[in-house]
């Protein structure tokens, strides 16, 4: 089935939804205005019911076939939030809001979802029932287990779970989905160091802080190349660097530093917490400094089931008559990954063509997309349900 020709229809409908909703961003659990906006169009629609408020600011629609007598039901996410960066784009839709941004395509894959969900209303050819979760805070993790620990998946008595998020540097529209192990789990580490602060131009009469983390940071790079078995995927990044003073000569008492770690396997990630607790407490001792580490646990890794991965790449094979299955793992993390331990899923990436990269400040959703995402969804309901 080639993309449906309805989507094509509602295309400029659909874009100006995902514009709205990329002028407003809204950070994680602060989402109030876009799932009010979800709401509202779910309602338009005529979904048969709609839940808000659902995993503190989640919203849930369910969609009933023609006919419920297969006693199926199946579930698609979309995540809504957006992410604490300053917009450099300068569209005519950009953020009205300082210092935040839809930097991650989140406000597509609302909207896609959402053009789904209209056309699955409309034409009700399934044999089931699909339920629509339109997820908070994806980023910093959090809005996937909220929502499972509403009851997401026994409520609805959801059998198979699937989620869609888009990919710069895949061709537009084009899918993605690899059996087994997709994206990396994300954990946080804080790290503290205490010295003695002083004046710059007096060095030796203080323990000079900044040498000690940066000491620190290059310590840490030793870690992935060093400690792991080269043939293990593993990334350790100190993103954060924050002393109390903002001045030319003043040697700070504390530096605060914070950083994330991706791996793939359990142990790799037992081994790297290991390693920097010790690398950091050693090297802050070796200059007379002490430090701190906190460590957060982020979401699991992203494992895709084989039956139902390969049930998205058919699907995606005939809305677009492209499914790669040879694509490696992403360091990236993703928070549905805690969906996939719940139920069989799978988590598959559509081209965003060549774009700016996620999370950067001048990235920005292809809308072009949405035709084949919205065929996606609308598709994959049809033939995992088919009126008999």
């Amino acid at each position: 089935m080639p993309v449906l020709n309805r989507f094509a229809e509602m295309l400029p409908e659909i874009s100006a939804w995902r514009r709205d909703i990329h002028a407003n961003p809204e950070l994680r659990f602060e989402e109030h205005r876009t799932a009010a906006f979800v709401a509202s169009k779910l309602k338009q629609f005529g979904c048969d019911e709609i839940v808000t408020g659902f995993g503190e600011t989640g919203v849930v629609g369910v969609i009933n076939g023609k006919s419920v007598g297969s006693g199926k039901t199946i579930g698609f996410r979309a995540d809504m939030d957006a992410l604490p960066i300053q917009e450099a784009t300068n569209l005519p839709h950009a953020s009205t809001v300082p210092g935040k941004m839809h930097a991650c395509g989140h406000d597509g894959h609302t909207s896609m979802l959402l053009g789904a969900a209209k056309y699955l209303v409309e034409t009700r050819n399934f044999n089931g029932r699909v339920v629509l979760a339109f997820q908070p805070a994806e980023e910093g993790g959090g809005g996937a287990r909220a929502m499972i620990d509403a009851g997401l998946m026994d409520r609805w008595g959801i059998e198979e779970i699937y989620g869609m998020h888009n990919m710069p540097g895949i061709p537009i529209g084009d899918f993605a989905v690899r059996t087994g192990p997709q994206m990396a789990s994300p954990d946080k580490f804080e790290i503290l160091v205490r010295g003695t602060g002083g004046h710059g131009a007096m060095p030796h009469k203080g323990v000079d802080t900044t040498l000690v983390a940066s000491q620190i940071v290059v310590a840490l790079q030793s870690i992935a190349s060093r400690n792991i078995n080269p043939m293990e995927n593993v990334v350790v990044s100190v993103c954060g660097f924050r002393t109390e003073t903002d001045t030319y000569n003043v040697i700070p008492d504390t530096v605060h530093m914070r950083g994330t770690i991706r791996t793939f396997e359990p142990e790799v990630q037992h081994l790297v917490r290991t390693r920097i607790d010790a690398l950091v407490r050693a090297t802050a001792a070796g200059y007379g400094a002490v430090a701190e580490v906190t460590h957060v646990s982020g979401p699991p890794t992203l494992v895709n089931h084989e039956r139902e991965a390969d049930l998205a790449a058919e699907v995606a094979l005939a809305v677009s008559g492209v499914a790669q299955r040879d694509l490696e793992p992403t360091m990236g993390g993703e928070d549905f990954s805690e969906m996939l331990l719940e139920r069989p899923g799978a988590y598959l990436f559509i081209g965003n063509g060549d774009s700016e990269d996620l999370h950067n400040p001048s990235y920005e959703f292809n809308d072009e997309v949405i035709p084949a995402g919205c065929s996606w969804f609308a598709t994959m309901a049809e033939r995992r349900m088919p009126l008999i």
